[in-house]
């Protein structure tokens, strides 16, 4: 390209970034400090096609699994109605032998195509949250009614078999497949690897803010690279490096060759400047990302309606009675009752070593406060002296909780027994009986004692607007690890997002929390 016409290209883009001439001869400083294309060619130096490229193997490796699990599935369910399926059918073969293979490998091609159908395998929601196990959960449900249907319109032979174990056990093998892979791209994320270069544009509290959240979850797959902003003077971590002003975003992310730009609801671009900016990534392999002003909104909640162009983002108020709440204490009680009944044994044997390395009663009751600020008594294993209570005054020096929290890592107070029962978390099971009570929940914010509620803010106070719960958000983050604003943040969200999915996903993740007491933050 001659020098002329590239000049002449040049000003045409970068009036369409928001440059150009004026009527008296001065230029308009653009939005954006473009690079000239060579530079621009050069810096991305990869196809403009095709995000998170570095994925293609493993979602490949992640379809080979999803056909594996359907066809486990399909075939042991062929296997128990058929007695042994001949799988490489002869003209010899018997008709429903025939008829019964066509109709598993049928079934598996729709399995797939419906997977793909409802982005199960986009690179966007592939290794975290939830939405990855619910696309597949919908998948699943699409194809076993479109089945039944089918089936029952052509009175298909067997069918009930499918719909009744062909199906379920695939779903289950297809989740646990994929919780595999992710296990394993986690923790290559962990590592450094297999992850989005991000560069977040912003002032200093919101890319703090949204820096700190995004390096909390590695397995979302964004390493920040650095950050634009016009506050020169601020001092990031040191791994968070100012890489030039929000204008220079587009130079900054070609030439450290990022796949993301985040840009948070503090940036001075405004709506122009990111639509401008949309246009000015068209034809390069990096993402745009807006991170809304709506904090600690979850997805059931906003509902997006376009109104002559213009995006309108609905947002629902949390409900906290109703339906859900009602489902929600009935899944509580019948948990909590099969969770006595289960971890009786357990109970017994607890008890016996608390009487034995300690004398004094086995169980700890303290008052504390649920639900709209009604105080009950909690129950635990007594995994500290009896007079722990009557020492906590000597001790408020030391004191390294956050908040209002009293916590010390090396508490004198602790029993040997109780060391290992706060360790493993095996103190707080007898709270089963608040839960079957109905003053607990088995998921929810964190019991308060009633003087760490006399501190709360306002907004700390929405905490109370549902039951504690033995587990939550709060629990699977860190717990005294956290800071205190984190800590109410975290159970804020819980309490205004609750699901029943989200709360399988925080029992799941307890579990491996207590497992591994490295991670769980309890002493």
């Amino acid at each position: 390209m001659s020098a002329h016409l590239r000049a002449e290209a040049g000003e045409s883009l970068l009036g369409a970034m928001g440059g150009g001439s004026v009527a008296d001869g001065r230029h308009a400083p653009p939005l954006f400090v473009m690079p000239d294309f060579g530079t621009r060619a050069q810096a991305s130096g990869r196809r403009p096609v095709g995000l998170r490229r570095y994925l293609t193997r493993y979602l490949y490796a992640v379809r080979a699994l999803d056909l594996a699990m359907v066809l486990i599935a399909i075939v042991a369910v062929q296997f128990v109605g058929l007695g042994e399926v001949n799988l490489f059918p002869t003209s010899e073969s018997s008709p429903d032998q025939l008829r019964t293979i066509i109709l598993g490998l049928g079934l598996a091609v729709g399995w797939m195509l419906l997977l793909q159908w409802h982005n199960t395998y986009d690179a966007r929601v592939i290794g975290h949250g939830i939405q990855e196990y619910r696309n597949v959960v919908t998948a699943s449900i699409w194809l076993l009614a479109a089945f039944s249907v089918a089936a029952f319109a052509y009175q298909v032979n067997g069918a009930h078999r499918y719909v009744l174990y062909a199906f379920p056990l695939a779903t289950l093998l297809l989740l646990a497949g994929r919780w595999t892979a992710r296990k394993w791209l986690v923790t290559q994320r962990a590592a450094g690897r297999m992850s989005d270069r991000v560069l977040l544009v912003g002032d200093y509290d919101h890319v703090q803010g949204l820096s700190t959240a995004l390096a909390r979850t590695p397995g979302a797959g964004y390493k920040v690279l650095g950050v634009c902003t016009d506050d020169p003077a601020v001092k990031f971590d040191e791994k968070t490096q100012v890489l030039g002003r929000e204008a220079d975003v587009l130079v900054q992310a070609l030439a450290h060759r990022v796949d993301v730009i985040a840009v948070s609801s503090s940036a001075g671009l405004g709506t122009k400047g990111l639509r401008r900016l949309g246009w000015a990534l068209e034809g390069t392999t990096i993402e745009l990302v807006v991170a809304p002003g709506i904090m600690d909104v979850a997805g059931p909640r906003v509902v997006t309606r376009p109104i002559d162009g213009l995006p309108l983002i609905h947002v629902e108020a949390p409900r906290f009675t109703g339906p859900r709440a009602i489902v929600k204490s009935v899944l509580d009680r019948v948990g909590a009752a099969f969770g006595l009944l289960l971890l009786a044994p357990v109970f017994l044997v607890v008890a016996l070593l608390v009487r034995m390395d300690d004398p004094g009663p086995v169980f700890f009751r303290q008052e504390r406060v649920g639900r709209n600020g009604t105080p009950f008594q909690m129950i635990k294993f007594r995994s500290m002296a009896v007079d722990a209570e009557a020492r906590l005054a000597e001790l408020q020096a030391q004191n390294e909780g956050a908040g209002p929290l009293f916590k010390i890592r090396e508490d004198p107070r602790v029993t040997r027994v109780g060391k290992y029962l706060r360790k493993y978390s095996v103190d707080e099971l007898p709270q089963l009986v608040n839960v079957l009570l109905g003053q607990m929940s088995l998921v929810g914010p964190r019991p308060p004692l009633p003087k760490e509620v006399e501190l709360y803010e306002q907004d700390t106070r929405r905490r109370l607007l549902v039951n504690p719960g033995m587990t939550g958000l709060w629990q699977i983050s860190g717990r005294t690890e956290l800071a205190w604003e984190e800590a109410v943040r975290l159970d804020l969200y819980y309490v205004e997002n609750w699901t029943p999915l989200l709360d399988l996903m925080i029992i799941w993740r307890t579990f491996r929390v207590v497992l591994d007491s490295r991670k769980s933050g309890a002493y």
